[in-house]
């Protein structure tokens, strides 16, 4: 099985429209900055949580804290990964207690990430609110997961995959549509 890339969805200057527009979007419907905090999937979903709170600060004047979530043991599918998966650190250097969370991710596909992410965020304590914000939402949900903050939707076939390349995680900025080929 190979992948190959068939078209570019969005352009690294894209991307920081898009990212800006959601940041925009975050502070409007929680009525400003205040009580806001980013939580970031790993892997790309942590420096998208961190570029959202820079583009709030740009704008609002005000530090939202981020942090950094790894759900590898939340995993539905956790034997099937690898024998000995390796689990990061997750690091919330902040209370979630009473706190609107926006839990950020590159794509929402299946919705089990997010599931497993909130499972994650539950141990820690309870928030006020956790809403999502995705870069992409390609579809195809296996659970009631919807994101609130959503920066493209992109209908793909099952064969099809979206690749967003971040520099720091690819050393390049871009999103693509790429697909499966026997």
């Amino acid at each position: 099985m190979r992948v190959v890339e068939k078209s570019q969805l969005m352009s690294a200057a894209e991307i920081d429209r898009t990212i800006h527009r959601l940041a925009h979007e975050i502070v409007e419907k929680s009525g400003g900055a205040a009580n806001i905090a980013l939580i970031g999937i790993r892997r790309r979903g942590v420096p998208l949580a961190q570029r959202l709170a820079q583009a709030i600060k740009s704008f609002e004047g005000t530090d939202v804290p981020v942090g950094t979530l790894d759900i590898t043991l939340y995993r539905d599918d956790l034997s099937l990964v690898a024998p000995q998966p390796v689990v990061q650190a997750s690091e919330i250097p902040f209370d979630v207690n009473g706190k609107d969370l926006i839990l950020v991710d590159d794509v929402l596909y299946t919705g089990r990430t997010v599931r497993a992410a909130m499972n994650g965020l539950f141990d820690l304590g309870r928030p006020k609110r956790i809403r999502l914000c995705v870069l992409i939402d390609r579809g195809h949900r296996e659970l009631p997961i919807e994101a609130t903050f959503v920066g493209r939707y992109v209908q793909t076939s099952e064969t099809e995959i979206i690749e967003v390349r971040l520099n720091e995680v690819d050393q390049q900025e871009r999103v693509m549509l790429v697909e499966r080929v026997a």
